[in-house]
């Protein structure tokens, strides 16, 4: 009996071993390195030594299996028959045979081994560490320290054996792991804060285009070139100043031979001054341009912006032409949505009955699904209402062509939405009206 109950003692401090290294294997994985990092800045030793495992997180995590598995394995060797010995006694007092006694004792010993160790050594740690990661690493941070010096060697051979056997499979280990997010889990994260509640829908919305803002270039966010309106160098202030009254915009790219050959910027800022002659040829008047690649990310537009005091740019493509001209209003409205001004046109709004939208077709992606609450499907081969709907229809449309593309609304399943071009202008669609035909066929049951 003696034996049995010292066999017993061993299997709960085995236990108790066993459940050690999972709580140092969960605890130090998910616990918050930032926060850790906040504590260990404020002088918190407890911090900083947690933060010197999660910086050898791969070896710890070796240390912590090798513990697991001696400590398991010693487990099953020791609690067996030392719970059956307590157990067939028991079992003979009852009348079992003797035949049946000891095989029921093993069998009954062994459940209740798995259930202590399942229990105590696996469970119980695993749900602590999850609960309570930072503290109980801080806690467990100079015992693994300790642990991983002296068990180090023998770590430290296995270790290198696996290292070696997933190089010749083609995977390069890592000794830490990513405590980052990238821009598609951080998204992910906002849709299902705002699916939850936690976040309103403007926000989510903002939130979702600052993610996008650092990807996007001046390329797709620029006014392109035929929607571009320029001044020739031998243009006089007077017909300037007629542009601004029938345009209203404030600048203007000035060109010498051709729209391509920009010489400079022209508005009000450089006509303002009193005594300015109407007859005065505008290229005396011209600012420098700045001139930006298409290709440049916008928050470094931003910055070149700032570094030459100008809210106004012309882009320019590959081959040295004007591609379109970026202000620093057509920059914020990536991020804030349309800002309507006085030289803007209404946003379109759907008409009540019907669900239908008639929408400029150069109008981009993004601004479609500010404007009707509908994702458009998304592709690098065009930025512009116009140019999905050529991308789907495979030639110049005409007034009345029509195709179907998939939309994705902000709230409830995909579904289908139908393209019509309304207009046409320089061989390309004006206005394009857009119909939810998800919509039209519920209506029409």
């Amino acid at each position: 009996m003696l034996s049995a109950l010292t066999g017993l003692a061993a299997v709960l401090a085995l236990t108790v071993a066993t459940g050690y290294f999972v709580a140092q294997e969960f605890s130090f994985v998910t616990a918050d390195r930032a926060r850790l990092a906040a504590d260990a800045g404020r002088g918190d030793t407890r911090a900083r030594r947690a933060l010197a495992v999660m910086g050898r997180l791969s070896f710890m995590l070796s240390g912590a299996q090798l513990g697991i598995t001696i400590t398991a394995l010693v487990v099953g060797f020791i609690a067996e028959p030392a719970t059956s010995a307590l157990i067939e006694p028991v079992l003979d007092g009852l009348g079992v045979p003797d035949t049946a006694a000891g095989p029921a004792a093993l069998a009954v010993g062994f459940v209740l081994a798995t259930i202590v160790q399942m229990v105590l050594g696996e469970l119980l740690p695993k749900n602590l560490a999850l609960a309570r990661a930072e503290s109980l690493a801080k806690a467990l941070a100079a015992s693994t320290l300790a642990y991983l010096a002296i068990a180090g060697p023998v770590i430290r051979l296995f270790d290198t054996a696996s290292i070696r056997l997933l190089r010749l499979a083609g995977v390069e280990p890592v000794e830490e792991l990513s405590h980052g997010a990238t821009l598609t889990e951080l998204g992910d994260i906002i849709g299902e804060s705002h699916r939850s509640g936690r976040i309103p829908a403007d926000l989510s919305v903002l939130l979702e285009r600052a993610l996008t803002f650092g990807e996007r270039t001046a390329a797709e966010v620029m006014v392109p070139r035929p929607d571009v309106v320029a001044v020739p160098a031998d243009a006089t202030v007077g017909r300037l100043k007629e542009l601004i009254a029938e345009t209203g915009h404030t600048n203007y790219p000035v060109y010498d031979r051709d729209i391509d050959d920009v010489i400079g910027i022209a508005g009000v800022r450089e006509i303002a001054p009193p005594g300015t002659s109407d007859d005065r040829l505008v290229a005396d008047l011209v600012r420098p341009a700045l001139l930006l690649p298409a290709t440049v990310p916008l928050h470094l537009v931003l910055g070149r912006m700032r570094e030459a005091h100008e809210e106004y740019a012309a882009v320019v493509d590959e081959y040295g032409g004007l591609a379109g001209i970026l202000t620093f209003e057509d920059i914020a409205e990536q991020l804030v949505g349309q800002i309507a001004d006085e030289n803007d046109a209404l946003t379109p709004a759907p008409t009540p009955a019907g669900g239908v939208w008639r929408l400029p077709a150069a109008l981009r992606i993004a601004q479609v699904r500010d404007v009707t609450g509908l994702a458009l499907p998304d592709d690098p081969a065009y930025d512009s209402l116009s140019g999905l709907f050529m991308a789907h229809l495979g030639r110049l449309p005409g007034v009345g062509d029509r195709v179907e593309v998939e939309v994705e609304p902000r709230h409830g399943p995909p579904s289908h939405a139908e393209l019509e071009v309304l207009s046409v202008r320089r061989r390309v669609p004006r206005t394009i009206a857009m119909r939810l035909l998800t919509t039209a066929r519920e209506e029409s049951r």
